[in-house]
């Protein structure tokens, strides 16, 4: 198994991947989306769209700046036009971080009017801004233009309102814009999810008994970084008695040989795109326990079985009511959804289990060609000891789905 996996690997160790994507590549893939963009502004009749969210900014204009740091300093934001140009307003002195950018028609400087950046002068920022909002737009669409907005605090929305904007939830927008990946944006998900693999590869290899788990982590965050990777969601990894329940992070526990130790990585890696995997080993890959094998055995027929009914034209509802069925075990424990869309980030749909959960959080909707998705599965008793966390992303293409990521199964617990 151990000498299998080793083969896994394109080049040795030490030695980084070479980064297949073009120039051209990543050009096109910039124009598709801006293009999804406009598409829903339009189909909403919203001239333009006000975004803060650093991810919804990347996918729209492909600048990325701070992107964890803005998640909750709102330092910089865009607005996009549905027939007019894209402004960036950026973080002080940051302009230079975008020469060569094609899709950026203006950068302005950004006004930052929350606490951290203004204090006693919010007042005074935040009218600034709503002016600032109100002049681009009025210039580029007129007085009586909609505008969609992703996020905003209660204030600013008020005082755009004040100044006789209408305006429109726009992150449902986003997220219908960003569910359909054209070619090239699977280039370059692609080459996120080989480094992704590269650094479970890592894991793999590094994993002996009396390493911390944090240890081990850490080993992802390296070839991620080091590949031109941006940052890690969650830190989701836990062994022995922590892998049930499951969500606990990776600690400082010392793992012992045989023990089960899982994890989802959760990875934004090159170009801003997620690679959302998870799988399961032994420490010291020892050969599995009976309890091991049958969670991982029920974790990967989960899997597979909900891999197999997906398809273009099905209805959301239709694939929940079809879904494998939980053992009564193990539905306490079970994962927060069955299946969810993936591009830069988790992204949308995410499909409720059936019975109280769907009657609770579920919505319906339609499958389409060329969404990418993660299905999920967790397989342990509540109380138990431990348990399997397995997850696999997946294309959707006309005839049904086939997997993005190639990192192995472990074939012999299966049997």
């Amino acid at each position: 198994m151990f000498e299998n996996k080793k083969k896994y690997l394109t080049s040795t160790p030490d030695q980084p991947l070479r980064n297949p994507v073009t120039p051209e590549v990543l050009r096109t893939a910039r124009g598709y989306r801006l293009q999804r963009v406009r598409q829903q502004l339009l189909a909403a009749d919203c001239a333009a769209i006000l975004l803060y969210d650093p991810v919804n900014i990347r996918y729209a204009t492909d600048t990325s700046n701070m992107q964890v740091w803005t998640l909750h300093n709102y330092a910089r934001y865009a607005l996009v036009f549905a027939e007019g140009p894209v402004v960036l307003f950026e973080f002080h002195n940051c302009e230079h971080l975008h020469e060569g950018n094609e899709l950026l028609d203006q950068i302005r400087p950004a006004i930052n009017w929350s606490y951290f950046g203004a204090g006693s002068r919010i007042g005074e920022k935040a009218l600034a801004w709503a002016d600032d909002i109100r002049a681009v737009l009025h210039r580029h669409a007129g007085d009586k233009a909609r505008l969609a907005v992703d996020r905003a605090d209660l204030e600013g929305l008020d005082l755009l309102r004040e100044q006789g904007l209408c305006l429109v939830e726009g992150h449902s927008l986003m997220e219908e814009a960003r569910k359909i990946k054209s070619a090239e944006e699977l280039e370059l998900m692609r080459w996120t999810i080989a480094v992704c693999e590269r650094g479970i590869q890592r894991m793999h290899d590094e994993l002996r008994p009396g390493m911390t788990e944090n240890q081990l982590w850490a080993w992802l965050h390296y070839e991620n970084v080091r590949h031109g990777g941006e940052w890690i969601e969650t830190r989701l990894l836990a062994s022995g008695p922590r892998t049930n329940p499951w969500m606990q992070e990776s600690s400082d526990r010392v793992m012992q040989e045989g023990e089960l130790v899982c994890f989802d990585t959760d990875l934004i890696g090159p170009y801003g795109y997620c690679a959302d995997i998870s799988r399961a080993w032994t420490v010291g890959h020892v050969a599995p326990s009976a309890e091991q094998r049958k969670f991982y055995r029920l974790a990967h027929e989960q899997v597979q079985h909900n891999m197999d009914l997906l398809r273009p034209g099905l209805s959301h509802r239709e694939f929940v009511e079809r879904a494998w069925p939980i053992p009564e075990p193990y539905w306490h424990n079970r994962y927060c959804c069955v299946v969810h869309g993936v591009g830069l980030a988790d992204e949308y749909p995410a499909l409720a289990h059936r019975g109280a959960d769907w009657e609770s959080s579920g919505y319906d909707g339609v499958f389409e060609e060329n969404m990418v998705l993660c299905v999920e599965s967790y397989i342990g008793e509540r109380g138990g000891a431990q348990g399997v966390k397995l997850e696999q992303q997946v294309l959707l293409t006309a005839n049904g789905c086939v997997p993005l990521s190639n990192y192995p199964w472990e074939e012999d617990w299966l049997v």
